[in-house]
């Protein structure tokens, strides 16, 4: 079949102001959250007041904005680009006239939306479950954010397991179920664990995690 013909004049870029880091109609569908190792220095995007957030985003080299994550880690804010994501910091805020909870909002929203037609990659051997998510846009560790993927994972690899999970790397999510008579399963998932950070572009946790309780948080895992 032949290619339909492209127009002989390309279309025209987007003036700056258009831009996504200046526009936030542009920019807001592109904004996600992302994981980050405890104890990542950024500012606290709760303590940042009109005029905290106007001193901020006037420093030469402004910090990311921070929340506090699950399990200690760090949630910042990203602009997704196709090539690599842009970390927001106070600058962002002032150019697009925002407040913190339009950009908290925002990043979940999208990053739900995505989540719900991503695919997650299962494995089964006897008793041990394994369900990951790697698909390589940058949200698969971010996932573990959103309830509903913690209810499908408890759902998945519970029924009488504990239930592991595994956040390496930005692009990897991993879950698995620990029966109670497997002695040798998380260590085993260790072990892969320190492999993968060993190697991975945006490390995040060397250590397991569990879901426990009503709300399934995600806590350090413990033997």
């Amino acid at each position: 079949m032949d290619r339909p013909e492209q127009s002989a004049t390309p279309e025209a870029p987007l003036p700056p102001s258009a831009a996504p880091e200046h526009d936030w109609a542009a920019a807001k569908a592109h904004i996600f959250p992302a994981l980050r190792p405890v104890g990542t220095h950024g500012a606290n995007l709760a303590d940042l007041d009109e005029a905290r957030l106007a001193h901020e985003g006037m420093k030469k080299h402004a910090l990311p904005l921070i929340d506090p994550g699950p399990a200690d880690l760090a949630t910042v804010y990203v602009l997704r680009e196709a090539a690599y994501d842009v970390v927001i910091n106070a600058d962002h805020l002032l150019t697009w006239g925002i407040e913190a909870h339009a950009l908290r909002d925002a990043a979940m929203s999208n990053l739900s939306a995505w989540s719900a037609s991503a695919p997650w990659t299962d494995e089964l051997a006897g008793q041990r479950r394994l369900l990951s998510s790697d698909t390589g846009d940058g949200g698969d560790a971010a996932r573990i954010l959103l309830p509903e993927v913690r209810r499908h994972l408890a759902g998945e690899c519970g029924d009488g397991s504990r239930v592991l999970v595994g956040l390496p790397d930005r692009d990897l999510l991993i879950a698995g179920s620990l029966h109670p008579t497997d002695t040798e399963f998380a260590g085993l998932l260790e072990s892969f664990m320190a492999d993968v950070i060993d190697d991975a572009h945006e490390p995040i946790e060397r250590g397991l995690f569990e879901l426990v309780g009503d709300d399934l948080e995600l806590v350090q895992f413990g033997r």
